[in-house]
């Protein structure tokens, strides 16, 4: 939202009033509290007709620092607020000298100029990272009686901003409008399902802003030199976050705001779908999940969308008996089949729906003011919402989830809720425009929850498209409604990175694209790129998705990535509990791991898959990949090639190929099991050790399916000598040494040549093995 008109006026319609000076400030024991006036103040006659902006800046834990900036107190506060967890226990200190007062918490330190003109200034171990100028923080009016909050922070020449949910346009934000408001409007426009007030800047330092509401950025856009942001009302609230590297201040992000929990295992395997708008029943289900068996293609979960229920029902939560006469019968069929269930719901109830005058009879629906149910035709024929502040709602909902449960579903494709109307009244009284955006938490809480409770803890996930802040709780989440063309697998893979930049550890798509059909060509581009995420479903709108309906090259190409997924299980499985505990993503934008490189600022058609996998999906029907490596001595995980980083790189791949490289001084730890992703990692694992260079020492855990760590694996390498231990083994297990040129003994092993090395099979008991070059 943009208040000026250049440098120098504002826009006709908004009077602005900003802080020029700062006129007092008072120490607290663990914050400052300060007042900001909008004029030079010379004399007591300048105390007159004077506003005053107040601050209160705090530190709620360690490396972060909260800023709260009110106008008038007085208006009454209405939920809802996100849930931040704080910290009261930290140390926190303050100083003061002639002409700065200070706020330090951890490595963090906020400046407050006393005198002159106003600013503060955010450091990092001494280091400015960004600061509020002259001017910066404001109050506006408009000629419409609104108010606004408005802050403005200063960015570097270098600097580049990204995060703010899942977002589609340019990977880097800078030069972008981008406001925070869920809406469902397809991966190819600027409007998005998951809208998240956090931005990170690769300076190393985030910014969150605290508001469910709308927020509007101006990020390098109304004054290229500053992030902007800004609130409807009287108060605007945010939090400065720090840290050593951009990870770092991610993990920080997500300690206030939730970490990811943790998907069950069978969760990463591949996922089937009848798809939108096809034609199925039990039949035609059966046709396709023997048809990947029949072709010797792993499938893991079935997932059935919409119309399970009958038409115009939505949602009923019954089975369309019509189609599925048997339900509970023929789910245990299928379950007998190896296959975890996926059942699609939305938050809405249709007026056909059985359960829509109980709903209305009990005040499970959000109303107009009047006391009228709210409906629209949009989507379902005179459709209510549930009204998910209403405790009573939450369990009436979860309820009709237990059954189907109970019945044999295992999870839920939690789609839509970013429709969410603004005239309406919520039970509790909360505010319309801060729900628009928050309805989704709650949405999703409630199915997460009630899978937990049924299920067990580590057994719930979700597929959902909406979020706002603290959704990276209810995993998974998925990109939308993409067509299926390159630029659209392309944008999903943009809006992926944003939304694992704002703090969400798991990400999936539909591959093969939703809209349309691909062509086989994209369909099996698509399927190395689907295979190499977090989550990977097959799903389509009109159209099946199984993949001899395109060509059987595609079914070639489907079962060699997921058999290449479900062995890599014990490396994936590992950055998933990494995801869990710190919030940093399975799926990682190439500055997150290479902040240090510029050449990584902008490359968004490429990623990291853990901190040791870089993968480049091939975008065009050439079959040409042109992507980036870092510096140092990459190995192709399929060939064993060697590759010099720091240049660009482009050659052809065929379909069962794409760059899918091993970063140097890294451990790969592969599984004995190809046709399933849950199985005891420690198993049978092979740790394939890559271009460990001298001075290194690597160190991976292998987990059971359970999450249980198993085993631990230590490799360093100094001189000639390389150093391998293993804790807790008990199993026969093999070590794979790429890269060796020769082995001249080996100690407790016996030595086998391969394709690509030296293949170590160590005895049983062996715990320490070292390899003399």
């Amino acid at each position: 939202m943009k208040f000026s008109d250049g440098q120098w006026l504002t826009r006709k319609e908004y009077k602005i009033t900003s802080v020029v000076e700062v006129h007092e400030i008072m120490q607290n024991d663990r914050s400052l509290t300060i007042l900001a006036s909008p004029r030079h103040i010379l004399d007591r006659s300048g105390q007159l007709d004077t506003p005053l902006l107040e601050l209160n800046i705090s530190a709620p834990m360690q490396d972060v620092i909260r800023v709260q900036i009110d106008h008038h107190k007085g208006g009454r506060e209405r939920g809802p607020r996100f849930a931040v967890r704080e910290n009261k226990d930290h140390a926190v200190s303050i100083a003061e000298n002639q002409s700065v007062v200070s706020l330090t918490s951890g490595d963090l330190t906020v400046k407050v100029q006393k005198e002159g003109n106003w600013e503060i200034t955010f450091e990092y171990r001494g280091e400015k990272i960004t600061s509020s100028g002259y001017k910066s923080i404001a109050h506006i009016l408009s000629q419409d009686g609104k108010t606004y909050m408005r802050e403005q922070l200063d960015l570097e020449p270098d600097e580049y901003i990204y995060g703010l949910g899942e977002r589609f346009t340019p990977f880097v934000k800078n030069g972008q409008t981008v406001d925070i408001w869920n809406r469902d409007g397809g991966t190819n426009t600027e409007q998005a399902y998951k809208n998240i007030p956090f931005y990170l800047s690769n300076k190393g330092y985030g910014v969150f802003v605290n508001h469910p509401e709308r927020v509007s950025f101006e990020v390098a856009s109304e004054y290229v030199s500053k992030v902007q942001f800004s609130v409807s009302g009287e108060h605007l609230d945010y939090y400065l976050i720090g840290g050593p590297s951009m990870k770092k201040v991610i993990e920080n992000y997500t300690e206030l705001t939730g970490k990811p929990a943790l998907p069950p295992a069978w969760t990463f395997g591949l996922w089937l779908s009848t798809s939108f708008t096809t034609n199925y029943d039990e039949a035609t289900v059966n046709q396709f999940i023997d048809g990947m068996s029949s072709r010797d293609l792993p499938v893991h979960v079935f997932h059935f969308d919409c119309f399970w229920m009958k038409e115009f029902e939505w949602c009923n939560f019954k089975w369309d008996e019509r189609i599925f006469p048997e339900p509970e019968q023929m789910l245990q069929r299928l379950k007998a089949k190896g296959l975890k269930i996926c059942v699609w719901i939305n938050p809405y109830i249709a007026q056909r729906s059985c359960l829509f005058d109980e709903a209305k009879e009990h005040g499970y629906l959000l109303k107009k003011e009047n006391g009228d149910v709210w409906q629209w035709d949009l989507w379902q024929p005179g459709m209510g919402i549930v009204d998910f502040t209403n405790p009573h709602a939450c369990e009436w909902y979860a309820d009709k989830l237990r059954s189907l449960i109970r019945m044999g579903v295992d999870c839920f494709k939690t789609d839509f809720g970013e429709r969410i109307p603004t005239d309406v009244v919520y039970f509790d009284g909360s505010d319309p425009m801060k729900m628009h955006n928050y309805y989704t938490f709650l949405y999703n809480k409630v199915v997460f929850d009630v899978l937990e409770e049924e299920k067990g803890k580590g057994e719930a996930v979700l597929f959902a498209r909406s979020a706002t802040v603290g959704s990276q709780q209810f995993p998974v989440h998925w990109g939308g409604d993409c067509t299926a063309t390159y630029p659209s697998m392309a944008e999903s893979l943009r809006g992926g990175l944003s939304l694992g930049m704002s703090g969400f550890g798991f990400w999936s798509h539909d591959i093969g694209g939703f809209e349309s059909n691909s062509t086989a060509d994209v369909y099996k581009r698509w399927i190395a790129f689907g295979l190499l995420s977090s989550h990977s479903r097959l799903h389509g709108s009109k159209s099946y998705r199984v993949p001899w309906l395109y060509d059987e090259e595609s079914v070639d190409v489907l079962r060699f990535f997921t058999r290449l997924k479900c062995r890599l299980m014990p490396y994936l499985y590992s950055k998933a509990i990494e995801a869990s505990e710190t919030g940093v993503p399975m799926m990682r934008s190439m500055v997150l791991e290479f902040n240090g490189d510029p050449a990584c600022a902008y490359l968004d058609r490429q990623y990291m898959l853990g901190e040791s996998l870089l993968v480049a999906p091939v975008f065009n029907e050439k079959g040409l990949a042109h992507y980036y490596l870092p510096e140092g001595k990459w190995t192709h995980l399929l060939t064993g090639e060697k590759a010099d980083g720091g240049v660009w790189r482009k050659e052809h791949h065929d379909y069962l190929s794409l760059p899918l490289y091993v970063r140097p001084n890294s451990v790969i730890a592969m599984g004995a099991v190809d046709n399933q992703p849950d199985y005891n990692y420690a198993d049978g694992v092979e740790f394939h050790i890559f271009e460990l260079e001298e001075g290194n020492r690597v160190t991976i855990p292998v987990y059971s399916e359970k999450g249980n760590r198993e085993l631990l694996f230590t490799a360093a390498r100094e001189s000639d000598v390389i150093s391998i231990e293993v804790a807790g083994a008990n199993k026969h297990w093999s070590v794979q040494l790429r890269g060796m040129e020769q082995v001249a003994s080996v100690i407790g092993a016996e030595v086998q040549a391969d394709t690509f090395g030296v293949k170590l099979i160590p005895n049983e008991k062996v715990t320490r093995i070292e390899v003399r070059l």
